[in-house]
């Protein structure tokens, strides 16, 4: 059950409630369009119910306080559609409007909580977990449960390296201080579009190398360099952490500088160029149909790889994608089987790039400022970045119907 004294709830404990698959009810009170973009989601349903907060407010007069006047909204039209044997979670953008209105159901009898910091803070929420913990290395995924974007740290002899750390540093170095170890290098398989890369402010911050394969150093629409400090991957370049290889492999097609890193030979980070449940898209440059044969060329050699290899990917689309563990993971024979773009893949070029062609979401236009910022061309402050990062990742193909 969730605590019935406490009169907030941050994203953590949300979190925690929707994993359990706790009883609760959710209440979101922003704009229609906030709320079909994105939502508070977990592995499990959760009732939800969007109504704007400017359609329930029912002010009297500018001196009216907020309280009443929510309330009665509230009883002229939602006490027949609001639950009485669970908690309510109100949530609002950023936790402000919110509060008044689970003050508001509190009055008038409900268990109601607000979410702390509300969508921006829900967005900014990031939990880790283990993969493998062996004497020769560890391995941690860090989830992003509202973005969909996950980052790996490699762990071994006391040396860690972080791969598609995501803007908030602050996680990784909690992480790193918590297992005892120092970051020794950060990595990124390529010029992230959905999100802002946490890579450059690691390396420049821990005086650490920044690594990035310099076909994705820059920008692929206007061509202009990257200026950020990286060092250059190349394909099959191999380095280690402590007792653990780590080989780059490339696989183009996603981006011009895609690679996945393959880890000991046993577990496979493939960025954004294979997910559990779908395929890269091949148009955030802006060249869909150059980079689609590239896409099936590295997808070809990919399969190639044994089948005991546990595919990591750096995204996910659903939530229900992850294991019992809350995991994001599947061996490379298992999406043989059941990924859509793999079974495509198998039919050959033409039905492949048909295939990719036709299911190409629609163009977020904040990914190409956000691959600016992350090339070091632009330099988003909080706000800014918050706003760009609003919603899921769109980085893979989606089947339309």
């Amino acid at each position: 059950m969730l605590d019935k004294v406490t009169t907030t709830a941050s994203p953590q404990q949300v979190w925690e409630w929707l994993l359990r698959d706790a009883a609760m009810f959710i209440l979101d009170v922003r704009n229609r369009d906030e709320f079909e973009h994105w939502r508070v989601e977990g592995p499990h349903p959760v009732a939800t119910l969007n109504i704007p907060y400017f359609e329930l407010l029912d002010l009297e007069g500018e001196e009216e306080d907020v309280t009443a006047a929510v309330m009665r909204g509230v009883q002229a039209q939602l006490m027949e559609r609001l639950p009485t044997d669970r908690p309510i979670l109100a949530v609002c953008a950023e936790g402000n409007t919110s509060g008044y209105v689970a003050e508001g159901l509190r009055r008038l009898g409900f268990d109601a909580k607000n979410m702390e910091g509300g969508m921006a803070a829900w967005g900014n929420f990031y939990y880790w977990r283990p993969v493998e913990e062996s004497e020769r290395f560890a391995l941690y995924q860090m989830v992003r449960p509202a973005r969909g974007c996950l980052s790996h740290i490699l762990v071994s002899e006391h040396r860690a390296a972080v791969f598609d750390p995501a803007r908030h540093v602050e996680h990784y170095h909690a992480l790193a201080a918590a297992l005892g170890v120092r970051i020794e290098r950060v990595l990124d398989t390529h010029l992230h579009a959905d999100h802002l890369s946490g890579g450059p402010a690691l390396g420049q911050h821990d005086h650490i190398p920044y690594h990035l394969h310099p076909y994705d150093a820059i920008h692929p629409m206007d061509m202009l360099p990257a200026r950020v400090t990286y060092r250059p991957l190349e394909a099959d370049q191999t380095f280690c952490i402590g007792k653990a290889e780590v080989k780059a492999l490339h696989f183009p097609g996603h981006t011009l500088g895609m690679v996945a890193f393959l880890i000991d030979g046993r577990y496979l980070l493939s960025g954004d160029s294979l997910f559990l449940e779908s395929v890269a898209r091949p148009d955030l440059g802006g060249k869909a149909e150059a980079w689609t044969p590239l896409l099936y060329e590295s997808l070809q050699r990919m399969m190639k790889l044994p089948d005991d290899i546990v595919v990591l990917p750096a995204h996910f689309s659903a939530l229900t994608a992850a294991d019992r563990d809350g995991i994001f993971r599947a061996t490379l024979g298992e999406l043989k089987q059941h990924n859509p773009g793999l079974l495509k893949l198998t039919e050959g070029r033409e039905a492949f790039s048909d295939y990719i062609l036709t299911n190409l979401p629609e163009f977020p236009p904040a990914y190409v400022e956000i691959k600016r910022a992350n090339a070091g061309l632009a330099s988003p402050d909080e706000r800014k970045a918050q706003e760009l990062e609003l919603g899921k990742n769109i980085c893979a193909i989606g089947t339309k119907p």
